[in-house]
């Protein structure tokens, strides 16, 4: 069971492997007091004020406390964020770790600029940790890029993979969960898709084209093409076998 599970771990793609370890790093430090939650979460003031920057990426890897709802995440985030990172981007490292970027920007600035806003301003104040917003975020962009797949929820009922955000959004507010952290990931998943699959298509333009710099950090793995074994190739014509 333990070299399974190894297994497992050593054949997921790089970022989804960083991303998983560092979730589970930091939610079970926190679980066992040896990391603060309140050191993790979104802070504004503390970001601006007292430079605290690593608040912009610690309130991504915490997932509150382990129970079943950690694990439903996890699980989440190890399956579309594999499935994406090994399809989707096969062989665009750079690619995938710029969506993740440009997901957690637009999160984070959606809490920012929603806090400032009279009516919903409390709302967005309760949102101090964007991991499952995220995680959403993948779910959608998955959802989105493979929409007729077919899926079975708890084996109640079918639908195709269009549909399964909607469809994690009505459990979670079946669960009394707050319907506001995959609404954020189904805006910024959304946002990734249109300007990265509808808009170029409609204007020739791509403008989440991944900078140079990043590119930099990550060698592209080749994508191998194996052919066919036993394969037969036709005999050249007469007249050009004749030339030969």
């Amino acid at each position: 069971m333990a070299q399974a599970v190894e297994e497992w771990y050593k054949q997921m793609p790089i970022i989804t492997r960083s991303y998983l370890t560092a979730a589970i790093v930091t939610t079970i430090g926190c679980s066992l007091e040896i990391i603060s939650p309140y050191n993790l979460y979104l802070n504004p003031t503390l970001v601006v004020k007292h430079y605290q920057f690593w608040r912009l990426v610690t309130n991504f890897l915490y997932f509150r406390k382990m129970d079943l709802d950690f694990l439903f995440h996890m699980f989440f985030l190890a399956r579309y964020c594999k499935l994406l990172e090994e399809n989707s981007f096969r062989g665009r490292t750079a690619d995938f770790f710029y969506m993740l970027l440009f997901g957690a920007t637009v999160l984070t600035g959606i809490v920012l600029v929603g806090g400032t806003i009279p009516y919903v301003s409390e709302s967005f104040a309760k949102i101090i940790f964007l991991s499952n917003s995220l995680t959403f975020m993948m779910v959608y962009v998955w959802s989105k890029q493979n929409p007729y797949i077919h899926m079975s929820f708890l084996g109640l009922f079918t639908f195709t993979a269009a549909y399964l955000p909607w469809v994690l959004l009505g459990f979670s507010v079946l669960v009394g969960a707050s319907a506001w952290v995959d609404l954020l990931g189904m805006i910024a998943g959304h946002a990734y898709y249109f300007l990265e699959d509808v808009y170029p298509h409609m204007t020739g333009r791509r403008p989440l084209k991944t900078p140079s710099f990043i590119r930099a950090l990550f060698a592209d793995e080749p994508v191998v093409v194996a052919r066919p074994a036993n394969v037969r190739f036709a005999a050249p014509p007469v007249e050009e076998a004749q030339q030969n």
